[in-house]
């Protein structure tokens, strides 16, 4: 350093600045002499590099020199504008060519502040674009008209519906009713909190198509919640005479002929299975309704199969029992209607979440016993993490033995089921549980969707501290689904970290998935929620949708009203969108979202 520096020169220095024993400085700063014909006024623009990179000399300021070198021989026209003038004015957006230059050398907090708001904008509008676009070829794609409410709606509403319908479900059932008697193909998605009551709407939707002269399939994503939903379907409609066949790939042989046989001459006019159903084997004589729960389990291009099961696409209901905030929704399925069943049915009473440390085991334990003692069930889940699978296996089974010392054998039965298990024995050790034949269930998450145990009030999550909010959301709706107060207990260890505790106080305050979801979308950004980031869907370069919701409701906004005025963006004032949707589209993944 010596060598290089001289004395009562100007240097420009840049770097992080510290405090170290009273005095200020920067460890290997970038030092360069000043020079006022090269220099860069203002602000510093900072550039991601690589270590290869700078061992070549190539540095943060060769970048910012190369920039300015290059702003110095641009004009506006150089960085052609993309939004029309109108939405420019209306939304109080500087030029395309002043955010990039501003976003490289602002001359003031002001300039940085309008180039990254106009970047920012124009990310979310070319998304909301894509996405109202595809809406518009969805709304035009022709669909099966349900033109009438029949005998089988209308005797299962007065005769037959175990309970009556919350407000949620009516305002559903009479969108999902509009949908399908317009003669669109209906692309609808259907939000509901765990216990929420989405499954009924789903059977009045089939009896629906069942009036018009149509079959109904229902798709799950598992054989444990494909077998739940067609003993409740079966039970539902067992006073009806409506035949309900079970379709997976346990079927074989003599009864799984049968069952293609029924399908494709109509004599079975709901069917609910697996991936089984989308196999080139299943026929249908007239698809008219197809269900997929927990679509989230599903690629893309099994649900695509479905569509083609008819010579016209059958109409698509879309469940999940993971709330998605309504900006995730706005970007990954805004080209779906959405509903929302915001309201439990009655008589559920809200489960009481509590945390516990390891240190409060015992008592933890007691009150486990206490409650099936009473004649209820209990739930003790473990975490399950791919990177530790062999350590956490090792975990449920040392875990499983501690169990069997809480709860004698002589007196109690307990069930194991985890994923390295053969599919029989996991089969029928749920059954023995589901059966009320096991009093305690160890599991992994595999139970987190889909069982359906109303006597169960006790859900147990051992080192809860490992497990994400939507995941602890999903495995304490296993429980509070009788009449009966439930308990969640999150057992963590002594000490945990902040995040972790933060997660902990949420789980503890608030039983409302959506509020659970807004949180853990803002503590672990899309990507980590949804696998958007491996996906491509949400790669923006500098808009944030939790941060940037005001951004997006206004970008949806006008996305809309300029699709509405130009639906194929033929004005000349819209060709250059035009042009950018076309190179978005070859590098986007966008018509395979929903």
């Amino acid at each position: 350093m010596k060598k290089t520096l001289k004395e009562n020169e100007r240097y420009i220095v840049f770097g992080k600045v510290n405090l170290f024993n009273g005095y200020y400085n920067i460890s290997h700063p970038e030092i360069e002499l000043w020079n006022a014909d090269t220099a860069i006024a203002g602000r510093q623009p900072v550039y991601s590099s690589t270590t290869k990179l700078i061992a070549k000399g190539i540095t943060n300021r060769s970048f910012a020199k190369i920039t300015q070198a290059l702003f110095e021989k641009l004009n506006p026209a150089d960085i052609p504008e993309v939004l029309p003038a109108e939405i420019i004015k209306q939304y109080n957006l500087c030029s395309r060519f002043a955010a990039i230059r501003w976003i490289h050398f602002p001359d003031n907090d002001e300039h940085e502040q309008l180039a990254r708001h106009r970047m920012k904008w124009e990310e979310l509008f070319i998304s909301q674009l894509m996405i109202a676009r595809l809406r518009l070829q969805h709304t035009a794609q022709q669909g099966w008209k349900f033109e009438k409410v029949g005998d089988h709606f209308n005797d299962f509403f007065r005769l037959h519906l175990p309970f009556e319908l919350t407000n949620a479900q009516k305002r559903v059932l009479k969108e999902i009713r509009q949908d399908t008697a317009r003669g669109k193909q209906m692309n609808r998605l259907l939000q509901g909190d765990v216990g929420s009551g989405k499954t009924i709407v789903a059977v009045m939707s089939m009896l629906l198509a069942l009036d018009n002269g149509f079959q109904a399939c229902i798709m799950a994503p598992t054989e444990i919640l494909a077998q739940q939903h067609y003993i409740s379907i079966g039970e539902l409609l067992a006073d009806m005479g409506i035949r309900v066949r079970l379709l997976t790939g346990n079927v074989k042989g003599k009864a799984r002929k049968e069952i293609l046989a029924e399908l494709a001459d109509g004599s079975t006019p709901i069917v609910v299975g697996t991936h089984a159903l989308i196999e080139d084997s299943v026929q249908f004589k007239n698809l008219g309704l197809a269900v997929i729960d927990e679509q989230h389990r599903f690629g893309v291009g099994q649900r695509a199969r479905l569509w083609k099961k008819n010579e016209m696409p059958p109409h698509v209901l879309v469940m999940t029992a993971t709330p998605i905030p309504r900006t995730l929704a706005m970007t990954m399925y805004g080209d779906l209607d959405v509903s929302v069943i915001d309201e439990l049915p009655p008589g559920r009473k809200e489960i009481k979440t509590v945390h516990r440390k390891d240190a409060g085991r015992m008592k933890v334990m007691e009150f486990i016993r206490s409650q099936v003692d009473e004649g209820r069930q209990a739930y003790i889940v473990y975490p399950l993490i791919e990177e530790s699978e062999k350590m956490d296996y090792e975990s449920l089974v040392a875990g499983y033995e501690q169990v069997k010392i809480w709860f004698n054998e002589n007196k109690y039965k307990i069930a194991m089921v985890h994923g390295r298990q053969e599919v029989g024995e996991r089969e029928r050790n749920m059954q023995r549980f589901v059966k009320g034949e096991a009093n305690v269930l160890v599991a992994t998450t595999v139970i987190e969707v889909g069982v359906n145990v109303p006597n169960a009030s006790v859900m147990l999550i051992e080192s809860a501290e490992r497990f994400g909010l939507s995941q602890m959301h999903q495995l304490r709706g296993r429980v509070g689904r009788g009449a009966d107060q439930s308990y969640c207990i999150l057992l963590t260890g002594n000490k945990i970290s902040e995040e972790s505790y933060k997660r902990i106080r949420i789980m503890v305050s608030t039983t409302d998935g959506f509020k659970i979801a807004e949180e853990d979308l803002a503590m672990r950004g899309p990507g980590d929620m949804y696998g958007t980031k491996q996906s491509g869907v949400l790669k923006f370069k500098l808009a944030d949708i939790v941060l940037d919701g005001a951004i997006l409701e206004e970008t949806r906004i006008a996305a809309q009203q300029l699709l509405g005025n130009d639906p194929s963006l033929i004005l000349p004032q819209n060709q250059p969108l035009r042009f950018m949707l076309k190179q978005q589209a070859k590098q986007s993944h966008w018509g395979k979202i929903s």
